[in-house]
């Protein structure tokens, strides 16, 4: 797979310790403790680990209470990734070589596909992250009472919280490498593209969330059951559409900041800043609402609720071990040459997605009378 080794791609693989001309084949397994650094096995296994059990847990859920929405997510987001991926790790392959460069490059870690490209732990972050996220807008009853779009924004926002503070840390800790020089990737805030920051971190599972609702989550809020065929092309159907919301949603930006990377950020940041107005006064609304006895939280996902906690303690701990070098950083890069990221924009992710973690807990504290009705034991968790 040489013959795929662009100019750019080498270049980041060079920088990151290994050769993409030598890089495996469609699958390679390396010692874990030959990584480049001990973040990286880390990284993994609680990734992959969050994955597999949210996985377990919504097979487990369609069989005992016959809902599958929290399976269809996984589903969708795991094709959204085979969907918009494969593209950006072989511009040529696909014909688009002449209007999109190599956009990063990934590290190498214990597993990884398609010579070097992708790492198991990102197949595994898309539907992991993205059931974080959805589960936990799903948990505080946001879809029941604001509707699938409104619920949808939330998911964003939450999505957007919770990976922030591991899309500031990767390139510091050589998880991956960014082409600044590609201007599909700029503005730059600090050592992210706000592309990733708005567009990957917030749109794309608002996309997801409002496909998944749509399509299935609101019939099983009804009470109606869909048949196995039917949630087969649903599912392809969200993974399709998933990925076309994150081609339209961010249109102003990509459309009136064609040649303007200025324009680009402010219109980026606009976007990212309306979604979070409306989902955090509907997030706090909703959270006021069940302290009060309000609310109508009947549904849980303690796997959810338990790892969420589990993620960001891991994620802290690798922040902690990160904050010499970064605070030692000169000219935006640590002591071991990866671009820092924006601590003050990470606290406030930590803070956004701590108060979630919290807030789901806090649905079982409170929780209203539910009356036995069908409808209700086929949400209930």
């Amino acid at each position: 797979m040489s013959q795929h080794c662009s100019p750019t791609f080498e270049q980041l693989a060079t920088e990151l310790g290994f050769s993409c001309r030598t890089a495996g084949g469609l699958v390679e397994f390396r010692n874990p403790f030959a990584l480049q650094n001990w973040t990286l096995p880390v990284l993994e296994v609680c990734v992959i680990l969050g994955a597999i059990l949210t996985l377990i847990y919504a097979i487990g859920r369609l069989r005992r209470h016959g809902d599958p929405t929290t399976l269809v997510l996984w589903l969708g987001a795991t094709a959204y990734l085979f969907i918009i991926e494969p593209p950006l790790y072989f511009p040529a392959a696909f014909g688009i070589s002449e209007h999109v460069d190599t956009m990063f490059a990934h590290n190498v870690f214990t597993v990884d596909f398609l010579w070097g490209r992708l790492p198991l732990y990102i197949v595994a972050i898309y539907p992991f992250m993205a059931t974080l996220a959805f589960e936990t807008v799903r948990m505080l009853g946001v879809f029941r009472r604001y509707g699938v779009l409104v619920g949808a924004v939330c998911v964003g926002f939450v999505h957007h919280a919770y990976y922030e503070v591991f899309d500031q840390l990767g390139p510091q800790l050589r998880w991956w490498e960014w082409s600044t020089g590609n201007s599909l990737n700029q503005p730059m805030f600090d050592s992210v593209p706000l592309s990733s920051v708005v567009v990957f971190a917030a749109l794309w599972p608002m996309s997801l969330a409002l496909c998944v609702q749509f399509f299935v989550g609101r019939h099983v809020d009804a009470g109606r059951s869909l048949p196995a065929g039917q949630l087969v092309w649903r599912t392809v159907v969200i993974g399709v559409l998933g990925a076309l919301g994150t081609f339209v949603l961010p249109l102003p930006a990509t459309v009136f900041g064609a040649n303007d990377t200025t324009v680009r950020g402010v219109l980026y940041a606009a976007e990212l800043i309306g979604l979070s107005a409306v989902a955090i006064v509907v997030l706090i609304r909703q959270w006021f609402a069940i302290r009060r006895g309000g609310g109508t939280p009947v549904y849980t996902n303690p796997v959810v609720r338990a790892y969420g906690v589990v993620y960001l303690a891991v994620l802290a701990l690798l922040w902690a071990t990160a904050l010499p070098d970064f605070r030692h950083a000169t000219g935006g890069r640590a002591r071991d040459g990866g671009p820092i990221g924006n601590a003050w924009y990470t606290v406030a992710c930590f803070v956004v997605a701590i108060l979630c973690a919290a807030a789901v807990f806090g649905t079982s504290w409170r929780r209203p009378a539910v009356p036995a009705t069908p409808e209700n034991a086929a949400v209930a968790g």
